[in-house]
């Protein structure tokens, strides 16, 4: 059973197809079922176009950093782009009426309701960190 995997992929779009093929893999390998697969791959995709698109601005000399981890607990990813960071609390709630039609906000909601813990950090070395739990 793996424990842990760790990736480093370009800021390109094409890095979203690749994190989640590896989680897909990761994911099956450590003896999860399809609905931890369906969570996970709903929210790396949604996390590493993120780090990608809004963190590293599509600079392709950055990386996105992306770990996956099996614990007793279940089943960790961490995403990490060098970009300039925010807060989480400044995004608009796309479920509000007056934000609807809005394209941003949305997938921290899904982030937040396909995983059972979703936490946002600047990390000490300069971009954000999001760290994405899925219990068993």
């Amino acid at each position: 059973m793996l424990e842990q995997k760790k990736l480093e992929l370009p800021s390109k779009i094409e890095s979203v197809e690749k994190a989640a093929h590896e989680a897909e893999v990761f994911v099956k390998e450590s003896g999860f079922g399809e609905e931890v697969l369906f969570a996970v791959d709903m929210a790396v995709r949604e996390s590493v176009a993120n780090a990608v698109k809004h963190g590293n601005k599509l600079d392709e000399t950055k990386q996105v950093e992306i770990t996956f981890f099996n614990s007793d607990e279940g089943f960790e990813i961490t995403v990490r782009d060098f970009g300039t960071g925010f807060a989480v609390e400044d995004i608009p709630d796309p479920t509000n009426p007056e934000n609807l039609l809005k394209a941003s906000g949305r997938g921290i909601l899904f982030m937040r309701s396909f995983m059972d813990e979703v936490e946002w950090t600047n990390h000490s070395g300069g971009g954000l960190l999001v760290r994405m739990m899925k219990r068993r």
